[in-house]
């Protein structure tokens, strides 16, 4: 499996504060990897560096071959980011709000065409899109969302609790959707503090505490290694 995403050593801080303190960590094309841990650990920070949203304070970050620090353009040419908060505007209907973000991505009409078309697949909302935004249920917002972050079919997608408050039904339906672009070759980078969630849905997974990584492994191997039936008692165990 070639590599997509390389992180070397990367480092985060604010003032005397280390948020990330020497992580390093590979994704390779069709992977789903996990940053796991609890809240405060360091995940949303690492993501939103690899999004180039954030400056990292040492280390180094390359994305099919560019440097995050001297190529970021390049980077988010093959990236697409979905943050935990991200919302749609609510006076738009939800068809127009594809529409606008896929004629963002592209002039060319025939792309933005099929930017659109994927888009409205992904979401499955149906009729729904002609609806208004501000209509939506939330998971029905993250669907939206979720076909804007994959209209591009990007080489990586970031996503940050990508099911965070949704129901059982649609955080199902949210999980298979990421699993089936997997499938098509697309990488995925996601964090979450849901750990079994994260067991079901990702290839392997990085736990994090603090700005380190304390372990990283397939779910099933970490499990066997820590004798655990579960990621939240593999976290607990290498917590100690």
């Amino acid at each position: 499996m070639s590599s997509v995403l390389t992180v070397e050593n990367l480092k985060k801080s604010y003032g005397q504060l280390e948020a990330v303190k020497g992580v390093s960590f590979e994704v390779g094309e069709g992977e789903i990897f996990a940053l796991i841990g609890p809240n405060g650990a360091g995940k949303t920070t690492i993501l939103r560096i690899v999004a180039t949203l954030l400056t990292p304070s040492g280390g180094k970050v390359t994305l099919r071959g560019h440097d995050l620090k001297t190529q970021p353009e390049k980077i988010r040419e093959n990236i697409s980011y979905l943050p935990e908060e991200a919302g749609a505007y609510r006076n738009m209907k939800g068809q127009d709000y594809l529409k606008f973000m896929a004629g963002f991505y592209s002039e060319d009409p025939a792309t933005t065409s099929e930017y659109l078309k994927r888009a409205e697949d992904i979401c499955g909302l149906g009729p729904r899109l002609k609806d208004k935004v501000g209509t939506y249920s939330k998971g029905m917002v993250r669907k939206l969302l979720l076909g804007r972050a994959l209209m591009t079919k990007p080489a990586m997608s970031i996503l940050d609790e990508p099911t965070s408050g949704l129901d059982v039904i649609n955080s199902l339906e949210v999980r298979e959707i990421i699993r089936s672009f997997a499938r098509e070759g697309i990488s995925v980078l996601l964090s979450s503090h849901n750990m079994l969630e994260i067991e079901f849905l990702s290839d392997r997974v990085a736990l994090i505490d603090k700005g380190v990584i304390l372990d990283s492994g397939t779910p099933a191997g970490l499990k066997e290694k820590y004798k655990a039936n579960n990621l939240e008692t593999v976290f607990r165990s290498a917590l100690r």
